[in-house]
């Protein structure tokens, strides 16, 4: 899988996540700011927290670490499985 569909897939997976439960469409930018932080995250708990602040910020609600961090291992996933196929 090259890069470009790694991020295809994460854009997939993002947009259909709906943390505050707010319908999955409210959340346009923040799945972008994920998507850069994913790229620049090497740990689930690094990422984790990364994608808890991005949300934070935007609706000033915190989602509870541990779904951020599950979305954390799922995203680093697909970022490392296109890299390991180079």
């Amino acid at each position: 899988m090259e890069m470009r569909e790694a991020n295809e897939q994460m854009l997939a997976l993002l947009s259909k996540w709906d943390p505050l439960k707010y319908g999955a469409e409210a959340y346009e930018t923040e799945v972008f700011d994920v998507l850069q932080a994913v790229h620049v995250s090497e740990t689930p708990a690094q990422l984790s927290r990364k994608i808890q602040a991005v949300y934070e910020f935007s609706f000033e609600e915190i989602i509870p670490l541990i779904e951020c961090e599950k979305m954390a291992v799922q995203l680093l996933l697909i970022k490392n499985n296109a890299a390991c196929e180079r």
